[in-house]
């Protein structure tokens, strides 16, 4: 089993930040503040709940004004990286929204080693206009990491983040954002882009929709952002959305010699395969198959896999793939009857029943 993230905040890795903190401050107490951190709470504590455990013992530990405070923590941040070190930003969410402008150009710094998108939401909470003006800015600067949180800290459902519901009802400003970035170079950046936009749909497809029918075609870039934006419409089978993508035919093609395992264990895989024939060359194509899962109240639950979506241009192709049912965290399985469709361009062409075993009792 994977070590959990929270395990990341070592005795070594918070002594390393103290003596860190002590070299450009030589009053703060390197032992008071590791002490403070390991307190009796830290055991029962998750991640982000570490987070702002440390990020309070910094303000407990380092007794100066809010702006010296972030002069320290801004040259301390160049010796910490990556997710663990969102902890200064935390600092910042906590203790400086009522100091836009040196919270603001902190949480610009910490975000170049890690990232602040979380932290700059209470932010664009409490000044909206002011921080997505600033986001504007950021957009057209010339770090990466700069422009992309100027995109990731708007998206209106960011998992694992407050949701910002004012931009669920309207993101004309987050949309205004994408208009700067979407011919952005950088992978990193498109990445989010296509993001913001997935997010975007999920309470206004019509704006997503019209942001594709505007964009397509024009950059292998551009093309890329369109499709992963249009993911989960892609995914549903919106009749538009597969027809700006030419996946909208599907009626040259058939499925010829499908077979499939008709029963399976739990923590075993389910094995099937198939072919695709055409008189004629198959062509742009999005081949998924669904498993309707038997959930413990005896109803059933789709859940959409990708198995393909490119051009073929044969007349044939086949598939051999394999599905685990494996009990995860995530997912439970339940013995009893569950059904495997294959879908070609949103449309369900087969639909088969397995049974699911158990064979540990």
């Amino acid at each position: 089993m994977a070590t959990q993230l929270k395990y990341v905040y070592t005795k070594e890795y918070i002594t390393n930040l103290a003596i860190k903190i002590n070299e450009i401050e030589k009053s703060f107490d390197v032992n008071k503040f590791i002490k403070s951190i390991f307190d009796s709470t830290w055991d029962d504590l998750e991640l982000k709940q570490r987070m702002r455990q440390i990020a309070n013992k910094l303000n407990d530990t380092l007794i100066f004004t809010y702006e010296k405070q972030l002069d320290i923590l801004k040259e301390v941040s160049k010796s910490f990286s990556s997710f663990e070190a969102m902890f200064f930003q935390d600092f910042v969410e906590v203790y400086g929204l009522e100091d836009f402008d040196n919270s603001i150009k902190a949480l610009k710094v910490f975000t170049i080693d890690s990232s602040s998108e979380f932290a700059i939401r209470q932010f664009i909470l409490k000044y909206e206009d002011k921080t997505m003006k600033e986001l504007k800015i950021w957009a057209k600067n010339e770090n990466e990491h700069i422009r992309r949180l100027a995109c990731e800290g708007c998206r209106p459902r960011l998992p694992w983040a407050v949701s910002l519901s004012i931009f669920k009802k309207n993101p004309a400003k987050v949309l205004e954002i994408i208009e700067i970035l979407k011919n952005d170079k950088s992978v990193y950046v498109q990445k989010s882009v296509a993001n913001n936009l997935n997010d975007i749909l999920k309470d206004n497809p019509s704006l997503v929709i019209k942001f594709v029918k505007n964009n397509l075609e024009k950059t292998k870039e551009l093309d890329w952002i369109c499709k992963h934006a249009s993911r989960t419409l892609l995914k549903n089978g919106d009749k538009e959305i597969l027809k700006l993508f030419n996946f909208d035919k599907s009626s040259h093609i058939k499925i010829k010699d499908f077979t499939c395992d008709n029963s399976v264990n739990i923590n075993e895989n389910l094995n099937f395969s198939f072919e695709l024939k055409s008189d004629e060359k198959i062509g742009n194509i999005r081949v998924e198959y669904i498993i309707d899962y038997l959930k413990v109240n005896k109803k059933h639950n789709k859940k959409i896999f990708m198995i393909s979506q490119n051009e073929i241009k044969s007349k044939s192709k086949k598939f051999t793939k394999k599905q685990s049912f494996n009990n995860m965290t995530t997912r439970k399985h339940y013995i009893g009857k569950h059904y495997i469709s294959i879908l070609i361009n949103g449309e369900e062409k087969i639909k088969k029943e397995f049974e699911l075993n158990d064979t540990s009792n």
